[in-house]
């Protein structure tokens, strides 16, 4: 049974989707001004990570994430490098497509841009004016908080305590023009120079926050089972988005929140920043070290546990995921003698590891858990690759269910090369014969040239056998 930690309600709760058997997610994604940053990375891992657990048990998911290609920060960049916001949209949505699917990220079913929604943001809009939930004034539109009646039930806060909070910035002018310090904006009026489109209140551009309500319900409907996003965002970003959305639709707007923990860097775990000199980019990162490195790192910490991110745990990472594809690799290479049939007592213990498996992600989705289990069936495919007797049914099992595993977390197990390589095939003969010969210091000079090229030996009562290593 599936359980997730809802933010809402701050407790596990039995996952139950609207529609049996279908799972439709929202995840925020980020502002194209730039490449994504390793937080970036973090949020998309770990909802790419819950999306295909939930394709793995079987269901069928629609899983929406978006870009935000209109703000402060697009109209800053785009003056600075003297081109449009859309064509610094288009750069940067290029670039992040590309940094993802190197990451292993699947595609969304659909990566909606706020600037494609003009006309329904702006309708939507004149719905919360006509409804009494905001108001036009000086071509800004704003959101009235404090009629909203749950207004803080996401991030359990007390408005009262937010008006407080919000009344110290009464100088800036745009709170000025707000009827209440908590009230947030809808709809800004376009300032000289900026990118804009007609609106019934004139010239201007879209709030942030109404941007995912109008995209979200457009692509799930007025109700759907999960919104994901870093924790940053419960507030104020997601508890606008329920006000705005709730408001409008009359509905509940979503089942099920559920946020991811922040990345640290270093050693002193500090907050990223480009000021401290630690500000991590995928686009840089993934030219020094295997994406799939990374991914592993991040995927296998669970979703709502902060990550640190440092050399030793990215090392500590690889060393990880090299023991399984060694583990993948011994195992195959055990099938060019395998015997027909199978082994149905290590069948069942690696069945046994699967059901442990689910029963640890099922549990909001434990990864840490989860994958404890895989380290443990590739112990158990070493253990019987090593038999003197092995089954090739048995075999082919183990190694597909190891790859199925891991496919979750979205690492990729890659087959090692046949052993028809002559080259390689070679030196590994003459290396034989050395050994038979007692020339030691030349099986000492093959297996360490062979090393160089990436080609890990392996003595074994079966033979030598070998890999290869990134």
């Amino acid at each position: 049974m599936l359980k997730v930690f809802n933010t809402m309600t701050r407790q596990k709760e039995t996952f139950e989707p609207i529609t049996p058997g279908m799972v439709n997610m929202y995840v925020c994604g980020p502002t194209v001004y730039n490449y994504i940053h390793i937080g970036n990375a973090r949020s998309a891992i770990a909802f790419d990570t819950i999306r295909r657990y939930f394709e793995y048990r079987g269901y069928q998911v629609k899983y929406v994430s978006n870009f935000t290609d209109v703000d402060d920060k697009m109209i800053n960049e785009a003056h600075k490098e003297g081109i449009t916001v859309p064509q610094l949209g288009d750069k940067f949505i290029k670039a992040y497509k590309e940094d993802t699917a190197a990451l292993n990220i699947q595609p969304a079913t659909a990566n909606p841009r706020a600037t494609n929604f003009i006309p329904e943001i702006i309708s939507f809009i004149e719905t919360l004016i006509t409804k009494g939930y905001a108001y036009p004034v000086a071509g800004d539109v704003y959101y009235r908080a404090h009629k909203f009646a749950d207004y803080g039930k996401l991030s359990h806060q007390n408005i009262a305590e937010l008006e407080e909070g919000a009344s110290q910035h009464t100088n800036d002018e745009e709170t000025a023009r707000k009827e209440d310090p908590i009230d947030f904006a809808l709809w800004k009026g376009a300032k000289p120079g900026e990118i804009s489109w007609p609106s019934p209140w004139g010239a201007g551009r879209p709030g942030w926050h109404i941007e995912c309500s109008v995209m979200s319900t457009h692509y799930l409907g007025d109700t759907f089972d999960i919104h994901g996003g870093g924790e940053d965002l419960a507030f104020p970003h997601h508890e606008n988005e329920i006000a705005q959305s709730e408001a409008e639709t009359g509905k509940p707007f979503v089942h099920y929140w559920l946020h991811n923990g922040f990345v640290t860097v270093g050693d002193e775990n500090q907050k990223m920043s480009k000021s401290l000199g630690n500000f991590v980019t995928v686009h840089d990162l993934i030219q020094k070290v295997n994406p799939q490195t990374l991914r592993f790192f991040m995927a296998t910490t669970q979703y709502r546990r902060p990550i640190q991110y440092t050399q030793t745990n990215m090392d500590t990472a690889a060393r990880n995921l090299e023991r399984l594809q060694t583990a993948y690799d011994n195992m195959g290479y055990r099938l060019k003698d395998a015997e027909d049939g199978n082994d149905p007592k290590t069948e069942q213990e690696t069945r046994q590891l699967v059901a442990d498996y689910i029963d640890a992600m099922d549990d909001d989705f434990n990864v840490q858990n989860g994958i404890s289990k895989v380290y443990d069936l590739a112990r158990l495919g070493n253990v019987y690759a090593e038999r003197p007797v092995v089954f090739k049914g048995t075999v082919e099992f183990m190694r597909q269910t190891l790859v199925e595993l891991l496919g979750v977390f979205g690492v990729k197990l890659t087959a090692a090369t046949a052993l028809d390589d002559d080259h390689i095939e070679a030196l590994i003969q003459e290396r034989v014969q050395a050994r038979q010969d007692r020339n030691f210091q030349r099986s000492d000079e093959i297996r360490e040239q062979l090393k160089n090229q990436g080609i890990i030996l392996e003595d074994t009562p079966q033979g030598t056998r070998w890999r290869k290593v990134n």
